[in-house]
């Protein structure tokens, strides 16, 4: 069964969904430009130390219109970088604190997470996607190096690997990378469906080293990123999406469970084609 975490997901509250600096703080983030330039750069190989170094100097604002548009966030003229907010880790983390733990497998740590490892061979399908995402100091906008990100989402079916009955025996759309200088990892995967009751999303975690990242409990953050409306509207129009295009009609970020108190900060840039993939990012800005 997909994740629906306020049904299933018993080790949390109603209200687990806290924020580390809360949405009272003003929203800083990137803008649209920058933003656009990121994926530009990370599609053409290129390092974002650039991008990064002009990290909220700018005083343009550009607000997103929530579950619509295809790119986050704002600018306000300062030198810090709001802190991306906490979310629940979900019902399928794979990560050793809810059953199955993908962290340990051999060849977790990888870029393409679209395959099963470690003796499973099931390959997810669905409409490529590559997400780079920048971890950076929430008080400086610096780089963070050699941090581990693991990221996990469902497939275009709503089912996630190592869990749902389907597909429990793979372990597909899971992976682990180490950030380089600039702070950034990029992972190739497809674009998740949507399934009742959640907003089109991807799990990640973060921790402060390589080593660390076996079991959840060393975890040093947990959020979500939420895939803009108008990108899903074109993937969901193709095969193998038909499901998701009436789970996502009943859904809003303002009414989704994880989102609904604001989502400026989870929502990545995304440019590209459903022929060519899409690439989506996102500078996530955490205390260290």
């Amino acid at each position: 069964m997909p994740e629906t975490r306020d049904t299933h997901d018993t080790s949390v509250s109603d209200h687990e969904h806290s924020h580390h600096a809360g949405l009272a703080e003003d929203l800083k983030f990137l803008t649209r430009r920058r933003l656009f330039g990121m994926v530009a750069r990370a599609a053409a190989g290129l390092s974002l130390a650039p991008v990064l170094a002009g990290c909220m100097t700018s005083d343009a604002e550009d607000n997103v219109d929530a579950g619509t548009g295809s790119d986050g966030g704002n600018s306000s003229g300062t030198a810090s970088c709001s802190t991306i907010p906490s979310e629940t880790q979900g019902p399928y983390p794979g990560d050793g604190t809810n059953g199955a733990n993908a962290l340990t497998l051999s060849g977790i740590v990888r870029s393409d997470i679209r395959a099963s490892v470690g003796g499973a061979t099931g390959v997810a399908q669905g409409v490529v996607l590559k997400v780079a995402l920048t971890l950076v100091s929430s008080s400086t906008c610096s780089p963070l190096a050699d941090h581990a990100i693991y990221i996990w989402h469902c497939d275009r079916d709503g089912n996630y690997s190592m869990y749902s009955a389907a597909v429990a025996g793979e372990n597909y759309l899971r992976g682990v990378q180490v950030t380089d200088a600039a702070g950034q990892v990029t992972f190739t995967t497809i674009v998740p469906g949507c399934y009742s009751g959640r907003w089109p999303h991807i799990h990640f975690e973060i921790y402060p080293t390589l080593a660390s990242a076996t079991n959840g409990a060393s975890k040093m953050a947990t959020s979500q990123l939420a895939l803009p409306k108008a990108v899903c509207d074109t993937v969901y129009a193709t095969t193998g999406y038909s499901a998701s295009v009436a789970n996502l009609s009943r859904i809003t970020l303002a009414s989704d469970n994880v989102f609904s108190d604001g989502a400026t900060l989870q929502i990545p840039a995304v440019t590209g084609s459903v022929a060519d993939g899409f690439a989506a990012a996102l500078t996530v800005a955490i205390n260290g």
